[in-house]
């Protein structure tokens, strides 16, 4: 992975670019904020992490749970071949894409649903980012996971989750790493804390 490329692209993007009117004058702080449905786009800093802990390649299949306001999805479109974005509320997806579309990615595909299934369709996957809280880790994800892949996901109770570094081994063995805890907003659906 090319970090020197993904840390230059990280800092030209314009945060403030994926925020509501009323948020975009604290685009600069290294924190989250709010972006509408009880959603949040994440503090800079950990997205960047996030980013290189899944270490996508320009060839990789990419599925990320959580569209979001798309910043994270711009990062990973901009290193990987292709990313599959999921999200639950469809004005946040719809805008995500006006936006994606604006800066002339065309590597980048929208479904509206339960993220915690994945996107079965287009599976296996080189790297799967999550960027919401699972209770545990689904299973639909693990097994979209190819061979070799890599899957970025916090997992734990509401206040506060272990971030892991899943990797799939060539006989579908899993090792499991930790990064840290952090916070995230609820995976909603089958794989929620509210389930």
């Amino acid at each position: 992975m090319d970090y020197r490329g993904l840390e230059a692209y990280f800092r030209s993007l314009d945060r403030s670019f994926f925020l509501e009117d009323d948020m975009k004058e604290y685009a600069a702080y290294d924190s989250p904020l709010p972006i509408g449905f009880g959603q949040t786009i994440s503090q800079p800093s950990l997205v960047l992490e996030m980013t290189k802990l899944l270490a996508p390649e320009h060839d990789s299949k990419v599925l990320e749970i959580g569209t979001g306001s798309g910043f994270q999805t711009a990062l990973l479109a901009k290193m990987s071949g292709k990313v599959f974005t999921v999200e639950r509320i469809a004005e946040l997806s719809q805008k995500a894409e006006e936006r994606l579309n604006s800066m002339n990615f065309t590597n980048i595909f929208y479904k509206v649903g339960d993220g915690s299934l994945g996107w079965a369709e287009h599976a296996p996957y080189d790297r799967i980012m999550v960027t919401a809280a699972a209770r545990v880790v689904p299973d639909e994800l693990i097994s979209q996971l190819a061979p070799g892949g890599r899957m970025v996901i916090p997992v734990g109770p509401p206040d506060v989750q272990e971030l892991r570094v899943i990797t799939k081994a060539a006989d579908g063995r899993l090792q499991v790493e930790s990064a840290g805890m952090v916070r995230f907003v609820e995976l909603k659906g089958r794989y929620g804390w509210g389930e």
